[in-house]
């Protein structure tokens, strides 16, 4: 889709600067630090807010596509719709919808010289499917019985069940089997130093720094114009914004606040990205307050999810009444929930939890208080937090916001709230099942809530399950439905990412975003095609 550029006030939009404390004041794109950012007009350096744990795909690395080193069999375009990369077509697909074969693209090398193959995809997806590797989205290949490669140049998927999103799926990377096959998968030199097929080379990466690429000149797809190409991790907004302002980056993701700062004329264009990226509160099971149904669902009504997107976001971004977005096919209306006080003091009435002198309700002597944690240097969920409290304050639940990295938050998931993220536009399988499925609480940050819903969990394995549309409509109206009587988590709004980028790249697109951005998505996820002006 072509990226909406936005002008004046209206420029705010939402961006998200996931993890603690700025580093890196170093300048990554050369000594000069001068106004040119890159400092060559065939460069580009780019400000991010987070960096990967591994740059290997066997580890969950590019699984949306979009990696920069790596190509997946198919690829989305700027309107998110699946077209060939290393499969020279869309796959094959059985009547029954249990088969899936993809003919590979001849004379595809990867950047060390060696050719790919059929084997490398056979590897990449077995090697995936392993439970001995650390790959948390291991479930997303839950359908799959197997893969074989039929000759050097087709490779056959065969299905447990019709899984009907799979084909967007093999966006995944794909990693060379005579590379990360002679290590171990999951500490290897390949996590840190990988070979790929795709459009560019890792030459450096410095932790907590940046991470440089070069331009591949033996790309199947045409050598890219912008030869450098560097993300510098810059975990503070501020930070991000004067480096981009004094010229030492070429573009940046930002904060609304910020990015108003670059008005037009200045030699920038904003654009703003449309996402399924959410911002929730995790109401875990095992805790006494949040665990109870009625607090849950008058947490639901008590927040004023439109006041968070008219101040927090400045109007760029939409309430969240759950993992869909309002303005998706796949919502199912009516599960709205408005902004209703009275409302909410009824339900913990009628629950039993009564006020204190001090406002705050109890009940059999448990005081309705609990904790929330957000990522600490994350101006976006700290606002997200403290507007919650605000809003539950109000109802007679007294909210402690807390900061802290996720070395500290995740072991206290299982009883703390925690002002977490998420959403995927690819389908609602994607991000559902591992949000919502009681089998995967306490897996890593699946499910960080505990919700265990029998009538969802038998909802969310027939949409998966299912290869017909209207049967799968039904199975996440269910879900979206159940979420009304029984919200393990808080939805609070769906945001839009904003970026802003030097004129000299323009104009830009952006696709629509997942919760992941600035990485992998960004005006610089398609940068391989880019033409900078001399």
């Amino acid at each position: 889709m072509t990226a909406r550029p936005i002008r004046g006030a209206a420029a705010a939009t939402l961006a998200t600067v996931l993890l603690s404390t700025a580093t890196a004041c170093s300048q990554p794109g050369g000594p000069d630090g001068g106004g040119s950012g890159s400092g060559a007009a065939d460069s580009a350096v780019v400000g991010i807010a987070y960096e990967p744990d591994s740059l290997s795909p066997l580890l969950g690395y590019g699984k949306d596509g979009n990696s920069k080193i790596f190509d997946g069999l198919l690829t989305l375009d700027d309107g998110m719709k699946l077209r060939p990369a290393l499969a020279t077509a869309l796959p094959e697909v059985s009547d029954d919808g249990l088969t899936y074969t993809y003919r590979l693209r001849k004379g595809v090398k990867f950047s060390d010289g060696e050719p790919f193959g059929a084997k490398d995809v056979v590897f990449t997806y077995r090697t995936i499917l392993d439970e001995k590797t650390n790959n948390a989205s291991r479930t997303e290949l839950d359908a799959v019985k197997s893969v074989e490669a039929a000759g050097d140049d087709t490779v056959v998927f065969t299905l447990k069940y019709p899984y009907a999103p799979f084909a967007q799926r093999t966006v995944l990377p794909i990693a060379p089997e005579h590379i990360a096959g002679e290590q171990d998968v999951n500490t290897g030199e390949f996590t840190t130093h990988p070979i790929g097929t795709g459009p560019y080379l890792l030459t450096k990466w410095s932790k907590g720094e940046k991470i440089a690429f070069k331009a591949n000149p033996g790309y199947w797809g045409g050598v890219p114009k912008v030869k450098k190409f560097t993300m510098a991790v810059i975990k503070d907004d501020d930070v991000r914004a004067t480096r981009l302002r004094s010229g030492e980056l070429d573009g940046a993701i930002l904060p609304p606040n910020l990015a108003k700062g670059f008005a037009r004329g200045s030699g920038t264009r904003t654009y703003a990205a449309t996402t399924y990226d959410y911002r929730n509160v995790t109401l875990p099971t095992h805790n006494k307050v949040t665990g109870d149904i009625a607090v849950r669902r008058a947490l639901d009504v008590a927040v004023d999810r439109k006041a968070m997107v008219d101040s927090l976001l400045n109007g760029e971004g939409r309430p969240a009444y759950g993992p869909v977005p309002t303005d998706s096919a796949w919502f199912t209306k009516g599960t709205e929930r408005p902004h209703d006080l009275a409302a909410a003091k009824k339900i913990l009435d009628d629950a039993g939890w009564k006020p204190g002198k001090d406002g705050i309700r109890t009940r059999d002597g448990v005081r309705a208080a609990f904790p929330l944690w957000y990522l600490t240097g994350d101006k976006l969920r700290q606002d997200h937090a403290l507007a919650y409290a605000s809003d539950a304050k109000k109802a007679g639940i007294d909210i402690t916001t807390e900061a802290g990295t996720w070395e500290v938050i995740e072991p206290r998931m299982k009883q703390d709230a925690v002002l977490a993220g998420g959403g995927s536009p690819a389908d609602p399988d994607f991000d559902q099942y591992t949000l919502l499925k009681s089998s995967l609480a306490g897996d890593g940050f699946n499910n960080m809530a505990w919700y265990d819903n029998r009538a969802v969990d038998r909802a969310l394995e027939s949409g998966r399950r299912s290869g017909d549309s209207a049967e799968r409509k039904a199975a996440y109206d269910t879900v979206q439905r159940e979420l009304v009587k029984n919200p393990g988590y808080t939805f609070l709004t769906h945001i839009d990412h904003l970026y802003v980028v030097k004129d000299r790249f323009g104009p830009l697109t952006t696709q629509v975003e997942p919760h992941d951005h600035g990485l992998a998505s960004g005006p610089w996820w398609n940068v391989e095609d880019w033409t900078p002006k001399k």
